[in-house]
């Protein structure tokens, strides 16, 4: 272990200095109205967490509703009348700029990815429980692109779905940040994989080792001569009957989003049915909510290692363009992840 009291002493030293950051003070559904760049004091760190020097963020749809504080029911997390950070950003990679006392098995100048509260910023102070080594292999902005999204993609695909070799799994949303990593960690398992996407990402989707692709916008993807082992639901917004006749007599669905305009549950009261459902039929259905964990970030970094999982990125931003890259999220023309890039200062 590398001498970490040179790091002690910079971590007391940063609580007086600023940085760039993002800043929200407001919620709304508008990125342009709410979301603006300032500087505010670099974060203190306690003796349990890690300083972070942030060269990349990720932009996934958790983005939009810390910022929106939609569903209604999120609320009592983020905040009630207004958020209780400084912005919305979870997805960072970056370095280890200092370490606090009792923190063990990282250093100054590690590179690093994982999750943290505000990590639209130059500085975060991260819990080490969610953080691991930057795979070697992906740029920054490539690893900040995974944390948030490739996690919940690993337990869809592994913990909830229990995919195996030569099952026949349906995702929808495929082309999205999930869905993009879903289709590669589904093949790599030995899955037969049908996924579901728009004309213009076809090919994306197809390219990333999709058995079948399926055009949602001119066929129905649930009317496949087979039924599904497993279905993914990242997007789909069908009825849980429809998802239902979809599987095997024991297949397992696991819906993992889809959006509505509902104010109080926002596309999850789909998924809170499907686990009230599920014990009474041989099908599971079911839902989960993703965990940011370092044992995870782990496989996903034995996945890049092996060549079976790579990030799509579909734009990079500067950090000052956060409510542009937001604005594309929500207009529906990202193929995979948008991520914002900072400086190495």
């Amino acid at each position: 272990m590398r001498n970490t009291s040179k790091a002690r002493n910079r971590a007391d030293a940063a609580t007086d200095v600023t940085m760039t950051s993002v800043v929200q003070d407001r919620y709304g559904a508008d990125p342009e109205a709410v979301l603006r760049t300032d500087r505010l004091p670099r974060p203190d760190i306690g003796p349990h967490q890690v300083l972070v020097r942030v060269r990349a963020a990720g932009v996934d749809r958790g983005t939009w509703h810390l910022m929106a504080g939609l569903p209604l029911a999120v609320r009592p997390v983020s905040g009630l009348r207004a958020p209780k950070l400084p912005n919305p950003g979870r997805s960072l990679a970056g370095v280890v700029e200092a370490i606090g006392a009792d923190v063990t098995g990282f250093a100054p100048g590690d590179e690093v990815y994982g999750a943290a509260d505000a990590a639209f910023a130059e500085y975060v102070a991260a819990r080490p429980d969610r953080i691991a080594p930057k795979p070697s292999g992906l740029t920054f902005e490539e690893a900040a692109a995974m944390p948030i999204s490739a996690l919940t993609a690993l337990q869809a695909v592994c913990d909830q779905g229990k995919v195996g070799e030569g099952q026949r799994v349906l995702i929808t949303g495929a082309a999205g940040g999930v869905g993009t990593f879903a289709v590669q960690i589904a093949r790599a398992l030995g899955a037969r994989v049908t996924a579901v996407a728009s004309t213009p990402k076809l090919d994306a989707v197809r390219a990333l080792g999709a058995d079948r692709v399926i055009d949602y916008t001119h066929d129905d993807f649930l009317a496949g001569p087979e039924p599904y082992d497993v279905v993914i639901d990242i997007a789909g917004n069908r009825t849980l009957r429809d998802l239902r006749r979809a599987l095997t007599p024991r297949g397992r669905l696991v819906i993992t989003g889809g959006e509505t305009d509902g104010r109080w549950l926002g596309g999850t009261d789909r998924q809170l049915r499907a686990q009230m459902l599920s014990p009474f039929t041989r099908r599971h259905l079911g839902t989960f909510i993703s965990s940011e964990h370092a044992d995870g970030l782990r496989d996903l970094s034995d996945l890049v290692d092996a060549g079976t999982l790579r990030p799509v990125i579909d734009r990079v931003h500067p950090l000052t363009e956060t409510a542009t890259a937001v604005r594309r999220l929500l207009d529906g023309a990202v193929t995979g992840k948008v991520v914002l890039t900072l400086p190495a200062g």
